[in-house]
This record gives structure tokens, sequence and C-alpha cells, in this order.
């Protein structure tokens, strides 16, 4: 059987995930700007996704075609595929904005400015806010039809292209041509204008400074102008590095990132022949770089466009829920002494996490702290607490992952501030990256005896995208788990040795191996009559000899659910893929945590992790899986997983044609929702705790 029938594309896989973001977008049930929200996300995605995994396969298009004969896969076929998908989703991407949310907005009386006659209120304040605080801000460049004169365009940045001609010349003579940097980087790209008769009136940048061309080119008739917009390969291709100096390859490969390859052409596809001959002349372009779009671009800007009407037309803050065993304690590592704690975010507060650390940088029997750092927020109160920590005469350590896509110079800052803190900082491995999220206390007594605490986490240590993100988060002071992650500690701190795991799983030492072992024991169940399942909830499973497990595991009378948020290769509902089905889920949280279930004949196999199921994270990565033993615990997760299989509201079951399709309603008529029904579900437990 060839792999084309066996195993999804990974791209159309991931823009099928994408697909299920614009339906949110489309979804009318959900307030204003949540839709909103959601065009600003699919259109964030879709942008990364042509800087980094389109700009892949155009980088091998451009490779011999010997040295591509190693390839299983055609990079132009999978650019063809790529684009026919994209182009019908930006279809249905204008059409919602145009004719749904824009009319939205009017109901609501907000206008967001598509021509409409403008009052002399509204134009004498654009005409000072344009002299005052745009034009200053404006750099034209004049073009030239032969591609002499060649400006440099630069990474994601709106510019709009223009076809002029010069007033002294007759109508006839031919045109000039000249592109004006939209600065979105340094001004508002919606401005408020004054409101009028109860509405808000809203104006993109670009129109502003459309309005003003007169005073830009005071020589020239201005024929039209067109958005514009180059996106640049953002892969630094710097994780697989194995020799020389990291730190300073990364450094240079950022500078590299600006003015890296073209990935796509964005350009409203209204632009005329002429001008569009000079544009690729200009800037060097081909043909397979150019991507038609509508007369807006960047809508992840959606991002800061205000909602005048706060509260309304939005949802409102989830009311976060207190765990009520650490609630017990004052001191967090006190409870963590007596329990293993489950905390399920953004349900529950992150606040437990932040005094976690603190608590660890003021104990004074506190002698060791090490932790990993993945993605943190700015201004980090994790990052903020371990340099604390250090004030206080602990010994810190702190892995830095630099190779954090897009967080790359985000990391290295931070790597720089806390080695100025005295923290031991180590930044990278080569030829790995470390994605685990792992953190240790070691506490020793005044009789002498060391306890070691630890905190693993399925997220980043980040407590602003941790009220965004649904993740897993795990205290315990397990001398099992605990003595494991030490051992990763030592491994992080001297990659050469080696370490036996026992009970964390590790890619490169025995994640894989344990992963089979769990499944063929499913497997060895149901073809002994017993009731075998596995239940895998991922953001992305790709990797071939896992899928293949399943597949043989299925064939068996294993039951599998998978609950995968974007990349999902292993195809369902086919004859070698029976009593498998893929569920997704797109509400109001991201859906970010792993976790991995193996029945065991009822004795449930768990455990929380870092790691997708993906080749590259569990063959080239450091991640960790750590294993739940409490028996409370190990239910508390399988009541979740199994309230987000019941999900008919938010979740799809991905078929076998790499389509969503819409989950049945049972015959009682009722509407299950995942991310509500688990709040609820908390909020009881903790209601039954304090009763």
């Amino acid at each position: 059987m060839d792999d084309q029938n066996k195993y999804f594309d990974r791209e159309l896989s991931w823009l099928s995930f994408n697909r299920l973001v614009l339906e949110q977008a489309k979804d009318t049930s959900l307030p204003l700007f949540e839709r909103i929200k959601f065009c600003a996300i699919y259109d964030s995605n879709l942008d990364e996704f042509y800087r980094v995994r389109v700009a892949h396969y155009q980088s091998l298009t451009d490779i011999p075609k010997k040295s591509r004969k190693t390839l299983d896969y055609s990079p132009k076929k999978v650019l063809a595929k790529i684009k026919e998908e994209v182009t019908e989703q930006q279809k249905e991407f204008e059409d919602n904005f145009y004719n749904s949310i824009i009319p939205e907005l009017e109901k609501n009386k907000i206008i967001l400015w598509q021509g409409q006659k403008l009052e002399k209120l509204h134009k004498d304040f654009l005409k000072d806010y344009f002299s005052k605080e745009v034009l200053p801000e404006i750099q034209p460049v004049l073009l030239s039809s032969d591609g002499e004169i060649m400006p440099f365009l630069k990474d994601n940045v709106i510019y709009l292209a223009l076809k002029m001609h010069k007033k002294s010349r007759p109508a006839d003579y031919r045109s000039n041509y000249a592109v004006i940097q939209v600065p979105s980087n340094t001004l508002d790209r919606f401005t408020e204008l004054p409101k009028l008769n109860g509405k808000y009136l809203y104006m993109f940048l670009e129109d502003i400074i459309r309005k003003h061309l007169n005073i830009i080119f005071p020589g020239y008739d201005i024929t039209a102008s067109y958005s514009i917009k180059l996106s640049r390969n953002a892969d630094l291709m710097i994780e697989d590095e194995f020799s020389g100096n990291l730190l300073n390859k990364l450094k240079k490969s950022l500078k590299q990132r600006k003015t890296g390859f073209p990935a796509r052409f964005s350009y409203d596809r209204n632009i005329p022949r002429d001008l569009m001959h000079v544009l690729k002349a200009a800037f060097n372009l081909s043909e397979k770089d150019f991507f038609p779009t509508g007369k807006y671009l960047n809508f992840s800007d959606l991002f800061k466009f205000k909602n005048p009407l706060t509260p309304l037309c939005e949802l409102q803050p989830l009311k976060q829920l207190q765990h009520p065993v650490i609630d017990k304690y004052d001191s967090i590592i006190d409870a963590v002494n007596k329990n293993d704690i489950l905390l399920h975010f953004p349900y529950q507060t992150y606040d437990y996490v932040l005094r976690f650390f603190h608590e660890a940088a003021t104990d004074p029997e506190v002698e060791e702290i090490k932790a990993t750092q993945y993605r943190a927020a700015t201004n980090s109160a994790v990052v903020n607490a371990l340099i604390a920590a250090a004030g206080n005469g602990k010994e810190v350590t702190v892995f830095v992952e630099v190779k954090a896509r897009f967080d790359e110079e985000n990391n290295i800052a931070f790597a720089d501030k806390m080695r100025k803190a005295g923290i031991n900082v180590i930044a990278s491995i080569p030829g790995l990256k470390v994605h685990a999220k792992a953190a240790i206390a070691i506490k020793r007594t005044p009789a002498g005896k060391k306890k070691t605490y630890a905190f693993v986490s399925t997220g980043n240590f980040n407590e602003k995208t941790a009220t965004q993100y649904a993740d897993e988060g795990f205290f315990t002071s397990d001398k099992n788990i605990t003595k494991d992650l030490e051992k990763l500690f030592f491994y992080l701190e001297n990659p050469v040795e080696q370490y036996n795991f026992k009970h964390i799983l590790v890619p490169g030492f025995n994640m894989i191996s344990v992963l089979k072992e769990k499944i063929n024991r499913e497997k060895e169940n149901a073809e002994n009559g017993k009731k075998a399942y596995v239940i895998l909830k991922v953001n992305g499973i790709g990797d071939k000899e896992i899928i293949d497990m399943l597949y043989d595991a299925g064939s068996s009378g294993v039951k599998t659910d998978l609950i995968v948020r974007g990349i999902c290769k292993l195809r369902p509902g086919m004859p070698f893929s029976p009593n498998i089905t893929a569920t997704r889920i797109v509400d109001r949280f991201l859906e970010h945590a792993r976790i991995y279930a193996f029945y065991n004949s009822g004795d449930w196999d768990i455990y929380i992790s870092s790691s997708d199921f993906l080749t590259r994270n569990l063959r080239r990565r450091i991640e960790t899986a750590v294993p739940i033993y409490d028996e409370d615990l190990k239910k508390e997760i399988t009541d979740i997983l199994k309230i987000q299989l019941r999900d008919n509201t938010k979740a799809k079951l991905l078929d076998k044609n790499i389509r969503n399709t819409d989950k049945k309603i049972p015959k009682n008529g009722k509407k299950y929702r995942a991310q509500t029904d688990i709040y609820d579900y908390l909020k009881k437990k903790i209601n039954k705790f304090n009763s």
C-alpha cells in the first residue's frame, strides 16, 4: 500500500485544522469580537505556515532533481495542493470578513470604513492626524519599470504599490510607479475617528494614507493604489547544528530571517498587469511566490482592534478556580510534600505555579532550583523568581532553549539577564531541541534530609499564555519521579552521559520503547478477548512507526480515540484503520495538553507530556512524559478525556478524506461542549470537597 493512501499529507492536515479556526470566525453563535479574534488567529497561523513550511518546500524546488531523489514526494505537487486549498480558504475568509463581520460591526454601530462618505469633522481630524502622525513616518520609493531600482521589502510588512502619472505629462504618457511602507509597526493599524451620532468609526491606516497620496506625491495624479506584502523564509535551519558556537550562529541567523528568501508575495488581486510586471522586476520575484488576496492584508492585526463596547460583544473572562487541596496549606511546598497535585489550566489559576517558584526562592531550606525555559512571558514572573533565588544564595540552573522559533531573541535576552544575576545558564544543546517543561526544588532540612519537589507541565512556564492555553500542570514529591527528573537535569548539564529513566519517558532513551510496549500490551489484551483501549491527546501525530502500530492494534480490536488539534497524518475510517477515531476541538481556549492513556485491563497507565507524536518530538528532542500514579488523579484525567470525546458542539471528527465532520447529536438532543463542561466538572469537585 502506498504512503499517499495510508497517511494524510502533513501540510494538508494542518490546513484542515486551520479551516476549523476559520469556521470559528464564521460561527455567528459566538460574540462578534470572539469571531474577530479567530480571524486574527487564522491569518497569523497561515502566515507562519508560509514563512516556515511553504518556504521549506520552495527551497526544495531549487535543489537539482538528482539531489531530490531521496524524497518520497514532489515538492512542486505539495505546493500546488497547498495553494489550491489556501486559495479556497482565502475566498471563504474574505467572504466572511466583508459580508458578515463588517455588517455585524455596523449593526453594533461600529463602522470599519469601506469608502463611506466622511463628514467634515472626520475630514478635519484625518487631515490633522495625517500631517502630524503619519506623514513623518512615510518614506516613498519610486520604482523603475526595468528593475534597475531594486528597493528592499521588509518581512511581513504592508506596502502600498502605486500607479501614477506626472501632472505635467499627457494622461496617455508612460506610467510611474512607487511603493510606500504602511507604518503599522509604529502607528495603530486601526485609527479611531471622532464619534458621531452614536457611531464609532475606525479606518485602516493604509486607507488614511490613500486619502492623502496627493500630499505625498504633489506632482502626480495617482491612478490607483494596492496593498502588497512579502513574507520571508523564517526557518533558521539551526535546530540540527552539531558543531561550532551555536549561540553565535543563531544570532547571525536571526539577522538573516529579516532578509530571507521570499515565501509568499501577497497582493491585491486587482493590481493591473503592468504594475505587477514592475513589482516582479523590482523585487526579483518569481511566479511561484505570488498569492492573490483582497484589498487588505495582515488580518492578524485584528488582535489589536479594540472593542469600544466592552464588555458587550465579547466573551466574559473566566473566573479561574482555586485548588481545594493546596488551599488547605499555607505553603505550596508543604501541600506537595503530602499530595500529588494536578492543575488544569486555564480553568484553575496559574498563581499556584508562580507561588511555587517564589516559595522555592525564599525558603531557607531550599538549596537548589533547576528549571527549563522554552517560551517565557514578557517580564516573566518565573524568571524574576529564579533571579531572586540566585540573589538569596540558592544554586540555580536554568536550561534556556534559544532555538524556540520566533522566541529566539527573547530567550537570548532572558539567558543574558539570568547569567548576569548569577544563574548557571545552559543555552541549547547542539543537534537537539529541549522542549521539556520541568522544574525541581531541592530542599535539605536541618536534620540533613534531602527532598526534591517538582513541577512539570504540558505547556510553557508562561503566566500569560496560561490564561489562553488548555494545559495540565503536575506537582509531585514522589521519589520515583523526582529522581528521574534530577537525572534529566544532569543530562542537560552533561549531555554525553547516559541515564536509565525508570518512570518518566524521555526521547532518545526510553520513550519510543515504552510507548510500543503499552500499545502492544493493549493489542495482546484485545487478542485475548479483553477490553483494550487507548486515548491519546496530542497537538500532532505524524510518526509513521507509531501510526502503523496504532493501525495494527486497531486491526486486533483495540479501540483508539485520538484527540488531536493540528497535524494528523493518521488516516481514520479506512480498512487499515479500524476502531480508530480522530477528534479535533477548537474553542475558546487553545487545546495544548498532551496526555497518553492506556486502559491496562482497568488499571489505567496515564502520562502527561510535553511531547506530541511527531517524529521530531519522539526522536530528535528532549521531552518528558510523566506518569500519574495517584488513582484519584488518574480518574480525574480520564473523566476529562471522556468529556472531550463527548463534545458535539465544538468538536469535529476527522474523516478519511481529511474533512472535519460534525459529531452526531444524541437522540435526547443534548449538546455537550467540552471546555464549558470541564469547568463545570472541576467546579462541582471543588464544591463537593469543601462541603
